[in-house]
């Protein structure tokens, strides 16, 4: 594979991808940031409950608020991202979180929060999260040669796994301590932090054509929709996504609530026990390279997930005590088992579409993926209300087991790898090469 955007190649050394300078700066805002963003995942359904008294439909409906701009805007977002310079987007997109961000603890200190604004302020994060993700995947290739994706897509899952599971231990802490909307401080702080390791990468981003400038909105959006539909590989990948995502955010709406008014814990160890899932994170980034190459990126992943999905169901059978345990278990092997899928979906996602169209076909797949999450949590939210906290997470645990199934009936079950270029791109590369020869 050739060098992404003509940047030269450069030796392997035993640091692997963080030998480079722009690739440091990416991965140091990145864990910053994603630290602070993990701890107001555990903080603002904290706020929520604990401030404001919300009930487990509100706790979903805040879910769902942070979710829903994918389903609104995105594939419109995924068009302009590919028209636009990445790295002055993300930076903006940093700023904007941090303003909507210190709007809370700012309210809360003059006793003027609201529900509504938390919700307007999900809204915010959601919207400025849409053209963050779109735009940063897209990046990713811009500074790393494609050679480097996995790796560093590893590296970059790995850290943020890593700041899954101190983040909500560090929230439950500081709810403890201080209140819940002092945690949203050190989330505001993280997003400037990384607008400043951003704004110091020096890699130079490829200019855009004018026929690529003239090219209208409808019609690149239309394209990105008809490349992943018609794709096998991307279509299965994105159906299994939006099914898996609804039953997880479903379970996780509810699962604050479960784990303060059925199984009575306090804030503090609530924090660490949803560690649980980001040190399965931790451990599916380290093992994601070396068990794609061992095993293959199709079938490693497909039996994989056939292995961990079900782990899902330990966790509604958690009780206060030893019972814990259960919950630990079932989200460190989950958490396993989603790390790797990231991982290998993305890195394949970034080596396989045409450049000139990543945007649109990654804000495409995350729209799908993505808009399946509110529905997850207000379901998760209203079934906890109806029928109760934990048979709510019985449910939609239940829903998790068996999303593997999907990948089972897509190419992948007939391949050890997924391939690593379209079939239009090698045709096109084949043509270059030919032209290059009869010259």
């Amino acid at each position: 594979m050739t060098p992404t955007h003509g940047q030269p190649r450069r030796p392997r050394t035993r640091w692997g991808v963080f030998a480079q300078r722009d690739f440091r700066l990416l991965w140091a805002g990145e864990t910053v940031s994603a630290l602070g963003s993990s701890i107001t995942v555990v903080a603002l359904p904290l706020i929520a409950v604990v401030e404001l008294d919300a009930s487990s439909t509100s706790v979903g409906l805040l879910s769902a608020a942070v979710w829903l701009p994918w389903l609104l805007v995105g594939l419109p977002v995924g068009a302009w991202v590919d028209r636009m310079r990445k790295k002055p987007l993300l930076i903006a997109c940093d700023l904007l979180s941090v303003a909507a961000l210190l709007s809370v603890p700012v309210a809360a200190w003059f006793n003027a929060l609201t529900f509504q604004h938390m919700v307007v302020v999900a809204l915010l994060c959601g919207t400025s999260a849409v053209w963050f993700n779109t735009a940063y995947h897209a990046y990713i290739r811009i500074v790393l040669d494609g050679r480097d994706l996995l790796e560093g897509n590893a590296k970059l899952q790995g850290s943020e796994a890593s700041t899954r599971a101190a983040g909500p231990g560090a929230a439950g802490m500081l709810a403890q301590a201080f209140g819940a909307v002092t945690a949203l401080v050190v989330d505001a702080f993280t997003f400037l932090v990384s607008a400043v390791c951003l704004w110091r990468i020096r890699v130079v981003e490829p200019k855009f054509t004018p026929e690529h400038e003239q090219v209208s909105l409808r019609r690149q959006i239309a394209e990105g929709l008809r490349f992943l539909a018609r794709d096998t590989y991307l279509r299965w990948m994105v159906t299994w996504g939006a099914v898996l995502n609804m039953a997880l955010m479903g379970y996780q709406a509810v699962q604050v609530v479960f784990l303060v008014r059925t199984v009575g814990l306090n804030p503090a160890v609530i924090g660490l026990l949803l560690t649980s899932g980001s040190v399965g994170g931790i451990l599916g980034a380290l093992i994601a390279t070396r068990f794609s190459r061992r095993f293959g990126t199709a079938r490693g992943l497909l039996v994989l997930q056939a292995v961990t999905s079900p782990f899902a169901l330990l966790m509604p059978m958690t009780t206060a005590g030893p019972g814990v345990l259960l919950f630990v278990s079932g989200a460190v092997v989950v958490g396993i088992g989603v790390s790797v899928a990231n991982i290998v979906v993305g890195s394949f996602r970034q080596t396989y579409c045409p450049p000139h169209m990543l945007g649109r076909v990654v804000a495409t797949a995350m729209m799908i993926n993505h808009s399946t999450i509110p529905l997850g949590s207000l379901i998760g939210g209203v079934l906890g209300d109806t029928v109760g906290y934990r048979s709510a997470m019985w449910i939609m645990t239940g829903l998790v087991a068996p999303c593997w199934l999907i990948l089972a009936v897509s190419p992948m079950r007939h391949q050890q790898d997924l391939p690593q270029t379209h079939a239009a791109e090698k045709g096109t590369a084949r043509a270059e090469g030919d032209r290059r020869g009869a010259s």
